[in-house]
């Protein structure tokens, strides 16, 4: 019996694979298209609240919905809304002491019918916690419970068999998505507070990290004054490990800088190294930023310069530090 089973199903008809992961890709993409053509004002009203919230975003959700809604919860918190994902059945186990008066509940169940979602919304309304319910059945137990319902109802599943929740989870995620940028945009949330959110990320620290956080500063800065020989500029230069000096004016304004490249440069133009002064080889009018600029705009500067350090200066133009690519490496803004 099992073997002719077995060979019944072999012979069944497999649509081609790439055919297949096409027909998926276009069935979502048109069920999110669907989704965005029925937007209304309870969506609307859904972003108001959350903009309104005196407390957090409590988001849950069961299987499949609950995978969704700890995505749509991060996506939430790293936007600037304060969100955490509560897991329904532990709801009803104790973590409703979690939730306050001032918290608004995402609540996610694409039939709308799931008993620990269900089992969790009267206590949540004696809390006095608002409810945002996203289900793909308007007249569902849950939909009519919620104060706002948006609906993510789907035509048909992208699963070949229609089981398992494919277009119904993206197109939840999707709308979580949308809720999430809109209460973003509401806020005016900039892309140098989503990099607090990130501190330990690229972005963060492309974002957070600033010159005078790397810069060598006081008496590790390389520098000499106008008046000083090239050998003592060459002596300042080794003991500094920079790979340059900085030239300062009796103002400590630099006016110059002498680099590794400029000594090779100087040897192969025969240079008289003990009589030579370091102003007769220095590259005048030096490039400069200012102490307080991002670190990355140090990064922009060294690769459009093709240089691979910079000269650090205060508001004033008063040589402050100094920084090189090497600095930038190591603090990974690069």
């Amino acid at each position: 019996m099992s073997f002719t089973l077995k060979a019944q199903q072999s012979t069944k008809t497999k649509q081609p694979t790439l055919q297949l992961a096409r027909d998926v890709l276009l069935l979502e993409a048109n069920e999110i298209s669907a989704l965005a053509s029925r937007l209304d004002e309870n969506f609307t009203d859904a972003v108001t609240l959350i903009l309104n919230c005196t407390g957090r975003v409590v988001v849950s959700g069961m299987g499949k919905s609950g995978h969704i809604g700890g995505k749509i919860a991060s996506t939430l918190a790293s936007t600037g809304t304060p969100a955490f994902f509560m897991h329904p059945a532990e709801a009803s186990h104790g973590d409703l002491g979690m939730i306050t008066a001032g918290d608004i509940v995402i609540a996610l169940s694409n039939s709308g019918e799931s008993d620990e979602i269900l089992a969790i919304v009267p206590p949540l309304k004696r809390l006095g916690a608002s409810i945002i319910a996203i289900t793909g059945n308007d007249t569902s137990t849950l939909a009519k419970a919620a104060d706002i319902h948006l609906s993510a109802h789907v035509a048909k599943e992208a699963c070949p068999l229609g089981l398992a929740p494919t277009s119904s989870t993206t197109v939840a995620l999707a709308l979580g998505d949308a809720l999430a940028l809109c209460v973003l945009d509401q806020r005016d949330f900039t892309a140098e507070d989503f990099a607090r959110s990130h501190p330990g990320g690229s972005l963060g620290r492309r974002l957070l990290i600033h010159v005078n956080d790397l810069m060598r500063t006081g008496e590790n800065i390389p520098k000499v004054t106008v008046d000083a020989s090239l050998s003592q500029g060459l002596l300042e230069m080794t003991r500094k490990g920079l790979g340059l000096t900085a030239i300062v004016d009796a103002n400590k304004i630099p006016i110059g800088i002498f680099t590794d490249g400029d000594l090779r440069r100087t040897f192969e133009q025969n240079v008289n190294v003990a009589t030579s002064s370091i102003a007769d080889v220095m590259h005048q009018n030096p490039f400069t930023i200012n102490q307080d600029k991002l670190a990355i705009e140090a990064v922009e500067i060294m690769e459009q310069r093709k240089i691979n350090a910079l000269l650090v200066t205060d508001d004033t133009g008063v040589l402050v530090g100094a920084l090189n690519m090497h600095d930038l490496l190591l603090a990974k803004v690069v």
